[in-house]
């Protein structure tokens, strides 16, 4: 009898949790991802406001599988599915399979303005984190040169547009950025003058969390000198500017943190998906009509017992990763699937220096308990004993000295912070 050709798309929380369930299965194992490293993604905001290093918060693939022998990773990017051939179209060729777990997560969604996306980038990526860090540290630097008061106040503004965690933990780092770490550090300008405006279209910030953590973190926020404006929809973007409704805001860095996009590999499934792209799938977590074709992770959108879709968030990723390769298990053992029950541990968002929101359905923190907590369950989560070590040393080092270490700008500085995100490789440790 053939050993069962299984196949993963994406390294991501869901793809890499699902790898290493088969680890012990009679099976070949093929991860394909276009990146050759898994990025933790919830760190990703400290390697764009200069924190962490990004091989703090990314492994190799390969690395972290190296002891799994059933395993294989593959560089390649995947540009469709053909179910009945059971193939993957790659860029570079295809990829046969008989059973297939589709986890290539989302994108950024900028709701039918796709042209704002060179002006406001997101945060997904490495490159999104280095290309987001190099717009702030060359604002200051301009700001250093410029004699001009209004466009050095346009310089020192910073726009964070969405108020989800990201937003909240992107809009509370730049505050401590201009604040604390880069206090001293320039001559011919306050850093502490620049303004960090937290754009948020609906009612609140962190909508998702209990009332009382929503109030306290927007509290922690404006006591770090964020200006939190909620019920402020963005309606353009162009070089330079924001602006909400009539109200236009002269900032040279903005930052896009309003919504996600599935990744356009659902589209190829030929299944029914939602408005945002996901794949709608079957309790079991497959495609309707392939009993062999799995979907996990932000790609999918599956109701919990709420009545709601799940959140785009790592846990459910990790268990529906989980449960994917329990369900591909029963499959080759001729055994019928088991539906997917999602475990919520809890949610959680940092703010600042000390200061975080957590909760967790039976105890909700915040303040500077719920910082310890969030501390603690990212370090615990972050990949590799190397990594835990050195982020918990450099979160020390910043939370005694005020400092954030990753602040170098090498190679050749652009004329102006407006330019395109391809010049997110000249910011490195």
């Amino acid at each position: 009898m053939a050993v069962p050709h299984v196949v993963i798309v994406g390294g991501g929380f869901g793809g890499l949790y699902a790898a290493r369930a088969l680890r012990h299965a009679r099976i070949r194992l093929t991860i394909v991802d276009r990146r050759n490293h898994h990025v933790f993604q919830p760190l990703l905001y400290q390697v764009a406001m200069a924190a962490l290093s990004p091989g703090d918060i990314a492994s190799p693939i390969r690395w972290i599988l190296r002891h799994q022998s059933n395993v294989e990773v593959l560089l390649a990017e995947v540009r469709g599915v053909d179910r009945q051939g059971q193939r993957l179209i790659l860029a570079d060729g295809e990829l046969s399979y008989d059973y297939l777990i589709v986890a290539s997560g989302a994108t950024h969604a900028y709701f039918g303005h796709d042209e704002w996306q060179p002006l406001a980038p997101g945060l997904k990526t490495l490159e999104d984190a280095l290309a987001i860090r190099s717009r702030v540290l060359l604002a200051f630097e301009h700001a250093e040169r410029e004699t001009d008061a209004k466009r050095r106040e346009q310089l020192l503004t910073f726009v964070v547009i969405g108020g989800g965690p990201t937003g909240v933990e992107m809009a509370g780092a730049l505050a401590e950025i201009s604040r604390q770490s880069l206090a001293r550090d320039f001559r011919h300008f306050d850093p502490s003058s620049a303004k960090v405006l937290l754009l948020e279209a609906g009612p609140a910030v962190l909508i998702t969390f209990p009332e009382k953590l929503r109030e306290a973190a927007r509290a922690d926020l404006v006591r770090l000198g964020v200006q939190v404006r909620t019920g402020a929809a963005v309606t353009n973007v162009r070089p330079g500017y924001v602006e909400v409704g009539s109200e236009v805001i002269p900032a040279e860095t903005i930052v896009w943190a309003a919504g996600v996009a599935a990744s356009k590999l659902g589209a190829t499934l030929g299944a029914p998906v939602d408005r945002a792209g996901r794949v709608l799938i079957e309790p079991d977590l497959t495609v309707p009509g392939s009993h062999n074709v799995l979907v996990i992770g932000d790609l999918a959108s599956l109701k919990g017992a709420d009545g709601k879709p799940l959140p785009g968030v790592a846990q459910v990723a990790i268990q529906m990763g989980k449960h994917a390769a329990r369900n591909v298990m029963r499959g080759i053992e001729g055994q019928p699937y088991r539906p997917f029950v999602y475990k919520d541990l809890g949610n959680m968002a940092t703010i600042g220096r000390a200061s975080a929101v957590a909760d967790f359905g039976w105890l909700r923190l915040h303040g500077y308990l719920g910082w310890l907590a969030w501390l603690f369950v990212h370090i615990l989560n972050l990949i590799g004993f190397r990594n835990r070590l050195v982020v918990l040393v450099q979160w020390a080092w910043s939370y005694f000295s005020y400092q954030r270490a990753i602040r170098l700008i090498t190679g050749p500085a652009p004329s102006s912070v407006e330019g395109p995100a391809e010049q997110h490789d000249s910011t490195t440790r």
